[in-house]
């Protein structure tokens, strides 16, 4: 187990279609959405990618500032899944390489029930013939959901590869895609 002196990220988890997920904010907005781990393995994993301390939401050390943040994010989310919201009002604290945000950012300008393909997203961004590397990115997403991920598809309009959770196997981030992009009113074939 890591151990760090001050919290850097507080976290707090919501229901979602297919079981729990887990919201976790910084000083900064929200710094990661996982959907489908275990808590200890969410926080662990948080903690060694930030670098930092990752306490649960009710913790006194926590500020309230963050647990604003983490309530804005939680029922923000809820809307999404009732289908009462098509967008989100949230700071995000994106912690990834250039080439990462360059594609979230691309990703992040699909609209609700739009999709597009990796390849369409990699010429979108400036870089056609990445689509591999677009993939690549979609699958390290720190904060799904929020940058729709699940709105990029195979070339072939299925749904390629989903990584919402380094938790899920293969099937179930495929079954959560699927479900992301059903809310939204998308069909994709098999």
């Amino acid at each position: 187990m890591l151990s760090f002196q001050n919290p850097v990220a507080a976290f707090t988890r919501r229901p979602a279609p297919w079981g729990m997920l887990h919201i976790a904010a910084t000083a900064s907005g929200i710094v990661a959405v996982d959907l489908g781990a275990e808590t200890p393995d969410f926080v662990d994993g948080l903690a060694r990618r930030i670098h930092g301390r990752v306490l649960p939401a009710e913790d006194g050390e926590v500020p309230s500032e963050w647990r604003a943040t983490l309530d804005a994010a939680g029922r923000q989310i809820g809307e999404w899944f009732a289908g009462e919201r098509r967008s989100f009002e949230l700071p995000i604290d994106l912690r990834v390489s250039d080439w990462d945000r360059r594609v979230l950012t691309g990703a992040a300008r699909l609209q609700y029930g739009e999709t597009a393909s990796y390849g369409e997203l990699a010429r979108h961004v400036g870089k056609p013939g990445a689509a591999r590397a677009v993939g690549g990115a979609m699958g390290r997403n720190p904060v799904p959901i929020l940058i729709p991920c699940h709105r990029v598809i195979a070339g072939d309009g299925t749904l390629g590869g989903y990584g919402g959770s380094n938790y899920a196997d293969r099937r179930a981030s495929l079954a959560i895609k699927r479900r992301l992009l059903a809310i939204e009113g998308t069909t994709v074939r098999e």
